[in-house]
């Protein structure tokens, strides 16, 4: 696949809710790059990503909405603007905006990097 064909994939199936397809368009090797400070900041392998979504997924609480906008295609590499408002277990709500850009090789997303700011998450 191009670059633009991962990107529209992934904006297909995260609007969709279709998290497992989503996580198909990674490659076994693929790198997940999260905020400085964040714990588990730098995640290795697809294996290792799933697991940390799964985890992060467990801690919600309840989800208030999101959105997941159009990606923006820049040679090998893509961005996509998502918001998600959830309430967290014993953390309470919060509403998240960030900028999600991912690294194509070989029609599978190689590395994906977050940015928000992470000061959301105290409350």
């Amino acid at each position: 696949m191009t670059t633009q064909e991962v990107a529209n994939q992934l904006v297909t199936y995260c609007k969709e809710g279709k998290y497992p397809e989503a996580y198909g368009l990674y490659a076994q090797d693929a790198v997940s790059v999260e905020m400085p400070g964040v714990p588990n900041e730098v995640t290795h392998g697809l294996e290792n990503i799933l697991k940390g979504f799964e985890n992060w997924a467990s801690t919600i609480e309840e989800t208030h909405g999101g959105s997941v906008g159009e990606p923006v295609v820049a040679g090998n590499h893509f961005t996509v603007p998502m918001m998600s408002d959830v309430t967290f277990k014993g953390m309470g709500r919060c509403v998240m905006e960030e900028l999600c850009v991912y690294e194509v090789e070989d029609g599978k997303i190689k590395k994906a990097s977050f940015f928000y700011d992470p000061k959301v998450f105290a409350g």
